[in-house]
């Protein structure tokens, strides 16, 4: 499995973007994952293989969506309202099997990881 994040950039606060993970090979759950200057890496959100099943960390419910289209082996990120406090570096990660809610935002639980795509929100 292979994973490659697009669609970073720099935008003003309020401002949006969509993140894309092109993705090789089957998977199951699939996650975005963010790490800002001086921060550990932090959940964002995560989608089943249906895209059924979705679940947000408190910080972007509402404002950002995760949408999975298998046809074309993609997983979004539309982040909209963005703050200067969602500055970070995302990286989509992928894991094989089912997650319960607990686990998906646990990074060891994921198999693979893709390269990390810049998001710079100015205010």
């Amino acid at each position: 499995v292979q994973l490659q994040a697009s669609g970073g950039g720099l935008v003003q606060a309020g401002g949006s973007l969509r993140l894309s993970c092109a993705v090789s090979g089957r998977t199951y759950t699939m996650t975005w994952f963010r790490q800002a200057p001086g921060k550990e890496s932090e959940f964002v959100a995560s989608i089943n293989w249906r895209g059924s099943d979705i679940y947000y960390a408190g910080s972007v419910k509402g404002r950002f969506t995760i949408s999975r289209d298998n046809a074309k082996n993609t997983v979004d990120l539309h982040m909209n309202g963005l703050k200067p406090e969602d500055t970070a570096i995302y990286q989509c990660a992928a894991a094989t099997t089912r997650l319960i809610q607990s686990s998906r935002p646990v990074a060891r639980h994921y198999d693979y990881w893709g390269q990390g795509t810049l998001v710079t929100v100015s205010s």
